[in-house]
């Protein structure tokens, strides 16, 4: 057998949970960041209310599901994108493993994905899922540095994944420079922006602002609106590539559910429950963050995204376990997200406030930084 599939990196945490578990009141557990928070009570709704689905669904996106988004990027990033370059994806995780495989059937010369050094561990996968050669990009200040990728690799290059903001990190990347850089070497840039709602120091950014030649836009409706279990998003762009990748993903049975794309539909069409969770998201960054670095942790400026960032110096793994042993708190270790980040541990945001205040007052009881 030439390929042997890793173990998923959340199943080596449950020696970690089971140490958490033993506080009074139990785990809580920031390591998988699955939203917490009920879904809008109107999406919901369409959920229940779309009974009358019997065939098969579009595989692109109903007329519905794909007007509801390109009128939300309109409305949120000021983009006009036609409704026939906007197609549905089921989940975007599926969307990111499989790219990689689809962009070698359309371009057989070459046979490398560039992604983020540190990263989302879905881009490197895809890559090796498809045979193909995944190359991490050099990070400087917790963003790309284009310039460190070489003429040679360029040529090479199927995509270069950017992911703004960045899960695990919360950096914002340059979106502009990145299209820039794709147009000049003819590489696709494909943009992860599931997490632009939750943007922090500045407005929502899409790669799409930047035109939509040579560049797809992934968004997750599982982040944006607490709908993690439906499986649904999108991808936007360059027209040709969404018109390949829709017919072959037709090909290859990848449909939403009919009841999930209303539903989704809804979500998209709606802002206000955003702005809620928006709120949420922030009072618990900065509850967290202040917790932390009580414990005598350095927190890495979070620009966006739902998750901290943060060292105590020592192997990430360790420090996992010190923290759940301390206060029962749960949080995935930096070595998931790259080899270059094994000193850190990401902390997702993804309990209710009282928990998370259970954990900042066990932080404060414990000998953790003593």
């Amino acid at each position: 057998m030439s390929f042997v599939i890793p173990p998923y990196p959340f199943d080596r945490l449950e020696e970690i949970l089971a140490i958490a578990e033993r506080h009074e009141g139990g785990k809580v557990d920031c390591s998988i960041g699955t939203p917490c928070d009920a879904p809008s009570p109107m999406v919901l709704d369409a959920l229940a209310a779309a009974t009358s689905h019997r065939g098969y669904p579009r595989s692109v996106g109903s007329p519905t599901f794909r007007s509801a988004i390109s009128a939300y990027l309109q409305r949120r990033y000021a983009v006009s994108v036609p409704d026939d370059s906007i197609a549905a994806c089921v989940g975007t995780k599926e969307f990111v493993a499989s790219l990689p495989g689809y962009l070698r059937l359309r371009d057989e010369s070459r046979d490398t994905v560039l992604y983020p050094a540190t990263s989302y561990p879905t881009y490197e996968m895809g890559a090796r899922l498809a045979s193909l050669r995944a190359l991490p990009v050099a990070m400087v200040d917790g963003m790309l540095d284009l310039d460190s990728i070489s003429a040679s690799d360029a040529a090479r290059a199927l995509c270069l994944w950017v992911n703004s903001p960045s899960n695990p990190t919360g950096r914002v990347e340059d979106l502009s420079r990145a299209a820039s850089w794709g147009r000049q070497n003819g590489v696709l840039v494909a943009s992860d922006e599931c997490y632009s709602e939750f943007t922090w120091t500045s407005s929502p950014r899409s790669i799409l602002q930047e035109g939509s030649e040579g560049v797809v836009a992934v968004h997750s409706i599982s982040k944006r609106s607490n709908l993690a279990g439906v499986r649904a998003g999108f991808y936007a762009g360059d027209s040709d590539l969404v018109g390949f990748l829709s017919l072959a993903r037709q090909h290859a049975g990848l449909i939403v559910a009919g009841p999930v794309q209303e539903a989704v539909a809804v979500a998209y069409g709606d802002d206000s429950h955003v702005d809620a969770q928006r709120a949420r998201y922030h009072e618990r960054l900065e509850l967290m963050g202040t917790a932390l670095r009580d414990a005598g942790f350095t927190v890495e400026p979070c620009e966006g995204s739902f998750y901290l960032w943060a060292t105590e110096g020592r192997n990430g793994f360790e420090t996992t376990q010190r923290v759940a042993e301390a206060s029962g708190l749960v949080v995935s270790p930096g070595e998931f997200y790259g080899d270059r980040s094994d000193t850190y541990i990401r902390v997702a945001m993804v309990q209710p406030l009282s928990r998370l205040e259970i954990v900042a007052q066990r932080l404060r009881e414990s000998s953790l930084n003593r």
